[in-house]
């Protein structure tokens, strides 16, 4: 078992699709993270290394890639330049390990880097220790999306999470 220490995040890389996909995959076939129902394949995910996204993973040395944490941009409007629509999938037999909070908080620090001013994303209520992780980085639940989408036939909610990046001198003086 790998210890929260033994875990490095760093900036994927076009050599890590297949684990990313692999991830991804896991995610999409347990249906407590996305909505999403077809498998990706590497050639999915290399479409991600566009420059346009933020995509991180988090390793050991023995085992490579255990989770991967990625940003895309929230609208194509120019009003919501600067807001990342983000998602984090861990390995099923990482979770609860640390790789979560690893690669979620290298997002952050890169998202922050790279000038972003929000982070954004949609969590299935009943998901509670994605809750968890996001409430223990500073996200805030801003409010639920009521039955927003369809999984496997069923409507489903999503409670909405947002974490505001800097503080504009305005947003201080309040």
């Amino acid at each position: 078992m790998a210890e929260p220490s033994e875990l490095r995040a760093r900036a994927a890389t076009a050599g890590d699709v297949a684990a990313i996909a692999a991830i991804y995959n896991q995610g999409i076939a347990d249906r407590v993270a996305t909505f999403e129902t077809e498998p990706r394949s590497p050639a999915n995910i290399v479409e991600w290394f566009t420059g346009r996204h933020l995509v991180v993973v988090a390793e050991t040395e023995r085992t490579g890639p255990v989770a991967f944490a990625a940003s895309f941009p929230y609208s194509d409007r120019a009003c919501y330049s600067g807001i990342g629509e983000f998602s984090v999938y861990v390995r099923r037999d990482y979770h609860g390990r640390g790789a979560g909070r690893a690669v979620l908080a290298a997002l952050i620090d890169a998202a922050a880097a790279g000038g972003l001013h929000k982070l954004t994303s949609r969590v299935f209520p009943e998901n509670i220790a994605s809750r968890a992780l996001l409430k223990g980085l500073g996200f805030a639940e801003i409010g639920i999306h009521r039955r927003h989408g369809k999984l496997d036939g069923l409507w489903r909610d999503c409670v909405i999470v947002e974490g505001l990046l800097e503080r504009s001198s305005a947003e201080d003086q309040r």
